[in-house]
């Protein structure tokens, strides 16, 4: 079975895209002209007639590049600062580029509390879908700003974790993680010159989940190990996930083309198991 040309059948798509992918490494401000080019493949998939929503990391780093930090906040208030701040400039932009292309996008602030708490989990499928219906494309990203370690719901931690937490709660159909990796090697490559890529996943065990080591860039949080606890939760609901390296925006068209971009996390819905020729 072909499992990736499987991928172009997909019609509920969750795009999260990274901190390093959509800001300049240098400097920590937007990348317009990608962020330009994101929002074009977003509308050209809607005039395909799938429906996308997009978990979009950056808050933090671009409000510290306003406020003047050197380097990525340690503080609770400090962080919570930047995001407030950066979530503000980052929707601005993202506002700007969708309504040149004549399309509505609505900012969704989320929680882990709106996931976890069944209550508020149902209002924010609610959202969700009622905003599917009126064809807009919701921006999600975790309310920083107010976002605290509580000891009942705690935070989401990462964006590549509240992606697939979203991928959950909306039955998405496949999770594309754009990051600064290509997607999951057996070592780390910039050590391990023999270190084999893996195309395909179809079950995550101990073994996998110990291949995934540390952050992977100073401005963004999320690392390979991330990544991994992401698909399972995606994996485990029904979503097939792909890891891709965002330094090539249009990337994601190669992956809704069906071609072997990044690693596949196969769903037990996908056809999850041992595949031969893969992990």
């Amino acid at each position: 079975m072909d499992y990736r040309q499987k991928l172009t059948e997909k019609q509920k798509i969750v795009i999260k895209i990274g901190t390093s992918t959509i800001t300049y490494p240098e400097s920590g401000e937007i990348n317009i002209g990608k962020l330009e080019k994101f929002v074009r493949i977003l509308i050209n998939l809607r005039n395909e007639g799938k429906e996308v929503i997009v978990v979009s990391s950056g808050a933090v780093g671009i409000g510290r590049n306003v406020l003047g930090f050197d380097k990525r906040p340690e503080g609770k208030a400090e962080k919570q600062a930047c995001a407030a701040v950066g979530q503000a400039r980052l929707m601005m932009m993202y506002e700007k580029i969708f309504a040149e292309y004549g399309q509505v996008a609505a900012q969704v602030l989320l929680t882990k509390e709106a996931i976890v708490n069944e209550s508020c989990a149902r209002n924010a499928k609610q959202t969700f879908e009622k905003l599917s219906e009126m064809k807009v494309v919701p921006v999600v990203n975790e309310n920083d700003a107010v976002s605290v370690d509580e000891e009942a719901y705690g935070n989401f931690g990462d964006n590549d974790t509240m992606a697939a937490y979203v991928a959950s709660l909306v039955e998405a159909d496949l999770l594309i993680l754009m990051s600064d990796i290509e997607g999951l090697y057996t070592d780390d490559p910039k050590k391990n010159p023999e270190a084999r890529f893996i195309h395909t996943v179809g079950r995550i065990d101990q073994r996998l989940e110990a291949m995934g080591k540390g952050a992977g860039s100073e401005n963004g949080t999320g690392g390979m190990s991330t990544k991994i606890q992401a698909a399972k939760i995606a994996t485990a609901s029904g979503t097939d996930m792909v890891i891709a390296n965002g330094s090539n925006i249009f990337t994601i068209n190669e992956v809704m083309e069906g071609k072997e971009i990044g690693t596949l996390f196969l769903s037990s819905a996908g056809g999850a198991g041992r595949i031969q020729g893969s992990y």
